[in-house]
């Protein structure tokens, strides 16, 4: 729907039905979100960080296929530029439907039942569970600040003297860095454990913004971001994982939901202030804002891994 709607809303000139079209896209996207969940039920163990990492290799096809796409199907309708591109939109979402009729998910059991009449938790009581809370939370720093920093590095690469190419190179380095360690993030986890995989994705982003503030050569910013991509995968795949441990099969909706809301909406706010921050105080403030918020999580997941030695 959002690629028809938008194709149709540029061969008219309908801007408000382009805005619509671009807004179906983000729906789309929030349950394109859950695949990774979808995997990871009915797995146990280390088979949830295998099945996750997996899901989120597709991010590394898409960041190939996305962009050519665009290039070869963006004349495809004569007259109408990028027409096509939204129309190929809707052929791989419609691709995505007939293989997601194939998924089998597994039935919650009848003595999956803990505390509610429903089978599961309340909203209220997830948020009172310290295990589920340190794996959003883990979730929302990783993602946040990922988002915070990778959309204020182009403005600040370009307000360094640097071209808008090199920015847009830096980005793509960045994006295959996201999605590339998913073929052994999985391998990972189950070596080493959710929590100690989390705690080093964590790790890492802290180290891409010291690197940042070293310099403002383009090696610095190519060296930063492609170390951010690396420990956004680990911290993130991480933290789903451990979402993903610590609710039962009756409760997941519910507990899901909550996980992503909290994520996303926290990506959608920071992807707003990151640009006034970096206009207002410059790239190094936004480097620097990254080191309390990782040491906030940072220390619960190095407690609890400890606890598992």
């Amino acid at each position: 729907m959002s690629g028809l709607v938008a194709a149709g809303a540029i061969s008219f000139g309908a801007f408000i039905f382009f805005c619509l079209g671009t807004f179906l896209a983000g729906l789309y996207a929030s349950y394109v979100q859950s695949y990774r969940f979808a995997a990871a039920d009915g797995r146990e163990g280390a088979d949830r960080g295998r099945a996750i990492s997996w899901v989120m290799v597709g991010g590394l096809i898409a960041a190939i296929i996305g962009p050519q796409l665009v290039i070869a199907t963006r004349d495809a309708v004569p007259g109408v530029p990028f027409a096509g591109s939204f129309l190929s939109q809707a052929a791989l979402a419609l691709i995505a439907f007939f293989v997601l009729t194939r998924l089998r998910g597994r039935q919650p059991a009848a003595t999956a039942q803990t505390s509610s009449d429903d089978g599961g938790r309340t909203v209220l009581q997830l948020l009172a569970s310290p295990k589920y809370m340190l794996g959003v939370a883990a979730g929302v720093v990783s993602y946040g600040l990922m988002s915070f920093v990778m959309t204020a590095a182009p403005l600040a690469m370009v307000g360094c003297g640097h071209s808008i190419d090199h920015a847009a190179w830096g980005i793509q380095w960045h994006v295959l860095a996201m999605f590339a360690p998913s073929l052994v993030t999985g391998k990972l986890i189950a070596r080493f454990g959710k929590e100690k995989v989390t705690a080093a994705g964590l790790i890492i982003i802290g180290i891409s913004g010291a690197v940042a503030l070293t310099g403002l050569d383009l090696r610095h910013f190519f060296i930063s971001l492609i170390l951010l991509g690396i420990g956004w995968n680990f911290g993130f795949i991480g933290a789903t994982a451990m979402v993903a441990a610590a609710h039962t099969e009756a409760e997941r909706g519910r507990a899901q939901g909550l996980n992503d809301f909290a994520v996303f909406g926290t990506v959608a706010a920071l992807s707003f202030f990151s640009g006034a921050l970096m206009q207002a105080s410059g790239w190094h403030l936004i480097n620097l804002l990254m080191f309390p918020f990782i040491a906030i999580v940072l220390a619960p997941l190095v407690w609890q891994a400890a606890r598992r030695l």
